[in-house]
């Protein structure tokens, strides 16, 4: 690229010179901030929403498994299409209209942590998907792992993974649960 000082250029006064590139500058930044400002907030609105819950490809979450039933029965229970409750873009299932109806009124406290993914995977930074069969509850919360290996290990030493796995997951979910 020239200098802009070739046959049949005018010639500018240094400051001059400097003066016009920052005129030409700030009209194309002017041209530019709506379109570069609609991109950067779409961007930073899609890596701030949370990962989805982990579902089927009919939208089911946590394999149709009652999330009630690992609190009430203290084991997972396969739920039904019966009584099925929308909720966080996935569609739940229940045993029973009474626990369809007890998630309903709280599912933050029967839902799985981290929207059904990976507790240990979590720990270590990682996304995998929880299996609703490899689980626990750890103050008051159901948690999900996705194969017995990972649950061992996450086990191992719970407080740590525990603590990995919640600082990890604000930084993939946001303020999302």
């Amino acid at each position: 690229m020239g200098d802009g000082g070739g046959a049949g250029a005018a010639r500018l006064a240094p400051g001059a010179k400097r003066a016009s590139v920052r005129r030409t500058m700030r009209r194309n930044l002017l041209r530019c901030t709506p379109h570069a400002a609609a991109v950067a907030i779409g961007l930073a609105l899609s890596w701030a929403a949370p990962p989805p819950v982990v579902a089927d490809e009919r939208g089911v979450a946590i394999g149709g498994h009652d999330p009630v039933a690992y609190f009430a029965e203290g084991r997972p229970a396969p739920g039904s299409p019966a009584h099925e409750f929308r909720w966080s873009g996935a569609v739940w299932r229940f045993a029973s209209a009474a626990a369809r109806d007890r998630f309903a009124a709280d599912p933050v406290a029967y839902a799985p942590r981290y929207r059904g993914w990976c507790a240990w995977a979590l720990s270590e930074n990682r996304l995998a998907p929880g299996n609703p069969r490899i689980w626990r509850i750890v103050d008051g919360r159901l948690y999900l792992n996705c194969n017995e290996a990972a649950q061992r290990r996450w086990e191992a030493d719970l407080p740590a993974a525990l603590a990995r796995a919640d600082a990890n997951w604000a930084r993939l979910a946001g303020s999302g649960e």
